[in-house]
């Protein structure tokens, strides 16, 4: 099969790539000094790497830390999506701003990559509809319900349970984000999160980096019965390469990690504390090797268990030190692609996971949201109206 032919007519849209946070510790968002236009950056990801990866369009993560808080959470993020802004007009000339799926289609044809944001994280918003709006007006079109902590509303994957998925302020979060248009983002979040939210949504949702937790045991991945329910909802599963995520070995290291820190009283979600530990861990216990035939398997048993209509990528490059083997940064798409098609997948097969379902998807939670807004108008909810006094946020 021609992979070239194939992503000049139907370009990687990747789900998730964190290199907003990574300028941000490395240059405080100065592209002059970070040129990802000119190639050879230490990051994984540059213009000239994703033109050779066949990447049409990205999702660029907009995270923070979930040390962060209120008021400074939302600055912070704020800034995270100044500087996708920034990253794009730096490079007009590569890059066109898109929150729509004519938008991506429209930069394609002239023969640039759509620059799209999401936001990784629930905290973010403060637990104000309003912020979230307000981000969406700024052009945010997805939202992670929580990232490695529990937010007041939303239990994450990698916290201790106490919502039970999502409160009565957290579903309204998922109703106001399908009334606007904004996806809703069940990565990071707990197997019961998931539930509820698939359970309220009203519009297709997306994992926009996780991968099947039957094929590797990580909480950080999609059970099956929720691959299940998402396709029937008409949403997609947008498999990530974190070699913790789609290799046992890999995830069995990282459990004993998380195991030996806990038993130092630091919980995966207390991210600084946590990553110290990490780093220090890594010195004494080297990490095995996730390798690209892992991320193989986890696409063919997403395929199986929710359909050709409802798989995708979001490799979360930048988001992590290590890559498997064959997928070392944003070039590394065809390759993944020739192993696919060398597996039996079908041009058809390929273009729906480089960029078709999500494509459907985007248009669909547009059309939703134009009935929506028909029906009624903004959430005026607030949380301490749903949920009583909200608990203080989890540090993270």
């Amino acid at each position: 099969m021609d992979v070239s032919g194939l992503l000049a007519a139907h370009p990687v849209i990747d789900g998730h790539n964190d290199l907003l946070w990574a300028a941000r510790e490395a240059t405080a968002y100065d592209f002059t000094r970070l040129e990802v236009g000119a190639g050879g950056t230490p990051t994984h990801t540059d213009l000239p790497r994703m033109r050779a990866g066949g990447v049409g369009a990205q999702f660029w993560s907009a995270y923070v830390p979930c040390r962060l808080t209120g008021d400074a959470a939302v600055s912070a993020t704020l800034e995270q999506v100044d500087a996708a802004r920034l990253l794009t007009s730096t490079y007009a000339d590569q890059l066109a701003w898109a929150t729509t799926a004519d938008e991506v289609e429209q930069a394609w044809a002239t023969d640039r990559i759509a620059s799209l944001v999401g936001v990784e994280g629930g905290h973010s918003i403060a637990s104000s509809l309003g912020t979230l709006r307000a981000l969406h007006t700024l052009g945010v079109r997805y939202l992670t319900l929580t990232h490695n902590a529990n937010t007041p509303w939303a239990d994450s994957a990698t916290d201790a349970p106490v919502a039970g998925g999502l409160t009565a302020f957290g579903r309204e979060v998922v109703r106001e984000m399908n009334r606007v248009g904004m996806m809703v983002d069940l990565s990071h979040v707990s197997a019961d999160t998931m539930r509820a939210a698939l359970g309220v949504a009203e519009a297709p949702v997306v994992f926009s980096h996780s991968s099947a937790r039957a094929v590797t045991d990580s909480p950080r991945n999609v059970p099956d019965d929720v691959l299940e329910a998402m396709a029937r909802g008409g949403g997609v599963c947008m498999v990530t390469f974190v070699p913790r995520f789609v290799n046992a070995a890999c995830a069995d290291a990282h459990r004993e990690l998380v195991a030996a820190a806990a038993a130092e009283g630091i919980p995966e979600s207390d991210g600084t504390r946590f990553t110290a530990f990490e780093d220090a861990w890594a010195l004494r216990h080297p990490r095995p090797t996730a390798t690209l035939a892992d991320v193989v398997a986890h696409c063919e048993h997403v395929r199986e268990v929710a359909g050709i209509d409802h798989v995708g990528l979001g490799g979360d490059y930048d988001g992590c030190e290590e890559l498997p083997v064959g997928l070392e940064d944003v070039s590394t798409y065809p390759a993944l692609l020739s192993e696919l098609a060398d597996s039996g997948w079908s041009e058809g097969d390929l273009a729906r996971l480089t960029c078709r379902n999500t494509l459907r998807v985007m248009r669909e939670v547009e059309d939703r949201a134009d009935d929506l807004q028909d029906r009624r108008g903004p959430s005026l909810a607030r949380i301490e109206d749903l949920d009583g006094t909200p608990a203080t946020p989890t540090q993270g």
